[in-house]
């Protein structure tokens, strides 16, 4: 019968004997050490691998100093607000003020001239009012809770009016019906996929109806033979039978930037008179995940009081990055150039050419004109000319690039990889090396 290689296997006692385990144990304690070892045991007779001591050593020493598994990356895509890359990423002073934030305590939920408890919400009321003409508003943890609140809120019990255009599917298959379901309010759906009047509205009120829900098509467009009422039109129309028109813009802004970002602004929602309007802070707006919420006085206090609020209220940090966004946006031009996303999309592309031709040099690949999109569900028609460099070694370079310090994200076009400069920066580019 022949020999079983794996009853040969150190046992845990005789690896951490080993001079170079004691060094592991010395750096990073005997309890994550041992716990290593046996991971690595337990995997070679899993795998029916044959190691020896020092191998076992060596396995253990990757697993301990292994990255972190959430790291930067350096996203070489063209794609700006990157879903899967952590989508926007953040201006210097949003950075600045959440480590300030998080080095100590806090006004989190302290007043300072009262010297008493204070809320959270305090911090960006007076913000959204100034930036987008409504009330009042606050911020949850992202869009979709928002949305949830906002139906929750007002509705539930209920029905709730939307047009079949717009029941859309967001990210890793949540759909708006679902959200539906879950506020406790009836969907019922009004008009037809590519053509809704206001008078399929207002046929379909009843004296259950609690709200009309508007959801903005941000990540697809219907395009032919389509029609929608206009917003001002239906929430005149909601007014009348007094219920709330709750307008979810998903992705939304808050400069009106029709030459560059064709996407509905929440101080035009708030002026069509939308009596709630949601947005995400993550993207277009290129702060932390957040979903905000403007609107009627009377509206946002029905959403601030409801149970869900408080399990769906944005931490500390998030809120410390979303209030020094937003105090960027009280100067259009410092905006524009202070928040990553809105000076990814306005770069000129004569810029981006120059960056992809100094990266091309130092790399040995070559310019290629390239086309950049906003990502993130948001402005799916729009195409922003840019320029990458070229390189030739297909999927097995990206996959050493990809186990670079840090990983580079890369794309590949007809077998070679772009690097897409529109998304890179200068400093980027500097820690790319092949």
């Amino acid at each position: 019968m022949p020999a079983n290689p794996l009853r040969d296997l150190p046992s845990v006692d005789a690896v951490l004997r080993e001079q170079d385990a004691e060094e592991l144990i010395g750096a990073h304690g005997r309890k994550p050490t041992t716990d290593a070892v046996r991971a690595v045991l337990q995997r070679a007779r899993e795998q029916g691998t044959p190691l020896t001591a020092a191998e076992v050593v060596a396995g253990a020493a990757d697993l301990l100093t292994r990255p972190p598994s959430l790291r930067r990356v350096i996203n070489a895509t063209g794609v700006i607000v990157h879903t899967n890359l952590g989508r926007a990423p953040l201006a210097a002073e949003a950075l600045s003020h959440i480590t300030d934030t998080a080095a100590g305590y806090s006004t989190l939920e302290y007043d300072l001239d009262a010297g008493r408890r204070g809320s959270r919400h305090q911090h960006l009321g007076a913000l959204l009012r100034e930036l987008t003409g409504a009330e009042d508003g606050l911020a949850v943890n992202n869009n979709a809770a928002a949305v949830l609140l906002c139906l929750a809120a007002t509705a539930r019990g209920g029905e709730v009016l939307i047009s079949r255009g717009e029941l859309i599917e967001i990210g890793d298959g949540f759909r708006i019906p679902d959200i539906l379901v879950q506020s406790g309010a009836r969907l019922v759906e009004v008009g037809t996929t590519n053509r809704t009047r206001l008078a399929d509205y207002e046929r379909a009120f009843t004296p259950e109806t609690r709200a009309v829900l508007r959801v903005h098509q941000s990540n697809f467009r219907v395009v032919g033979f389509t029609e929608r009422p206009e917003l001002a039109a239906l929430a005149a129309v909601a007014a009348e039978r007094g219920v709330p028109l709750i307008d979810d813009l998903g992705s939304g802004q808050l400069l009106d930037l029709p030459d560059l970002l064709d996407e509905p602004t929440a101080r035009a929602s708030v002026e069509a008179g939308a009596a709630l309007v949601c947005f995400s802070g993550d993207k277009l707006l290129g702060g932390p995940q957040a979903g905000i919420v403007v609107g009627t006085a009377v509206a946002v206090e029905r959403v601030r009081r409801h149970p869900l609020q408080r399990a769906l209220r944005i931490d500390k940090l998030s809120l410390a990055g979303l209030e020094a966004t937003l105090r960027l946006y009280r100067d259009p031009t410092q905006a524009v150039r202070g928040i990553p996303v809105l000076a990814m999309a306005a770069e000129p592309v004569e810029a981006v050419r120059a960056r992809a031709a100094a990266l091309a040099e130092r790399l040995g690949g070559t310019v290629v004109d390239s086309v950049a999109r906003i990502g993130g569900g948001a402005v799916p028609l729009l195409e922003l000319p840019s320029a990458a460099c070229a390189l030739s070694g297909g999927e097995g370079l990206a996959a050493r690039l990809r186990a670079s310090d840090p990983p580079v994200i890369a794309r590949i076009h007809e077998g070679e990889v772009l690097l897409d400069c529109r998304t890179l920066s200068d400093d980027d580019c500097r820690l790319i090396t092949l």
